[in-house]
């Protein structure tokens, strides 16, 4: 049975003071750290570029996830992967020819993943699940943290995960949106391997114990410390 990790996103993260929710969510057992890339075009918000994830690769050992919601993302590749990106997650929907794409991130030396919005189908990825490394299932629609979770995406979630495993794929099952105490044991109930938390996390009083609580949900167990 494969660990289920868990992804904080810096999206909802006080940059007043990065540095230190980082280190707190590291040390309470964060697995990956998400960056939400926007670009105010193939979402409605702008958020942060390579400059961001050069600094997090340079001040934190965790495996930078880096998701981009932005449009025409192979102009972009290159330099989320000489800021340290470990993974590149791109939409189906916002690139024209997914394999190509799929294979310059690997060129680049990253994992590969491909985000399908809450209304994409599976069958986009039909020629493409040898070559991902990570699929993210959108519980929301990208743009904003906060949002809640999408119950109907978890029959989509459980077609993902049996798609991955009927083609024998290694690739990691994510789920981004919605995710807190509450929705994370759903989510691994129904296949997810990672999940992207992020207002349940850096929105709470203590991210530290936050983290502790959504293992706990993805686990069936108690929260450490209590």
């Amino acid at each position: 049975m494969r660990r289920k990790l868990i992804a904080p996103s810096i999206l909802s993260a006080d940059f007043a003071c990065l540095q230190t929710q980082v280190d707190q969510v590291a040390r309470a057992g964060a697995d990956l750290l998400h960056v939400d890339v926007m670009d105010g075009v193939f979402v409605p918000n702008i958020t942060m570029g390579p400059a961001v994830v050069a600094t997090l690769a340079r001040t934190t050992s965790l495996p930078l996830d880096v998701h981009l919601m932005i449009t025409d993302p192979d102009r972009y590749l290159a330099a989320f992967a000489e800021a340290g990106a470990a993974y590149l997650t791109v939409h189906a929907e916002a690139t024209a020819h997914l394999y190509r794409t799929l294979e310059n991130i690997h060129r680049l030396g990253l994992k590969a993943g491909v985000a399908l919005n809450p209304a994409t189908g599976l069958q986009t990825l039909e020629w493409v699940w040898d070559r991902v490394d990570l699929v993210l299932i959108m519980t929301v629609e990208p743009g904003f943290g906060g949002q809640e979770f999408i119950a109907g995406m978890l029959p989509k979630i459980r077609a993902a995960r049996a798609r991955l495993d009927q083609v024998s794929s290694s690739a990691l099952l994510e789920v981004d949106g919605g995710i807190n105490a509450r929705t994370a044991g759903l989510a691994c109930e129904a296949g997810a391997d990672v999940l992207v938390a992020g207002s349940a996390i850096f929105g709470a009083g203590d991210a530290a114990a936050a983290v502790r609580a959504i293992r706990a949900a993805m686990t069936g167990t108690s929260p450490a410390g209590t």
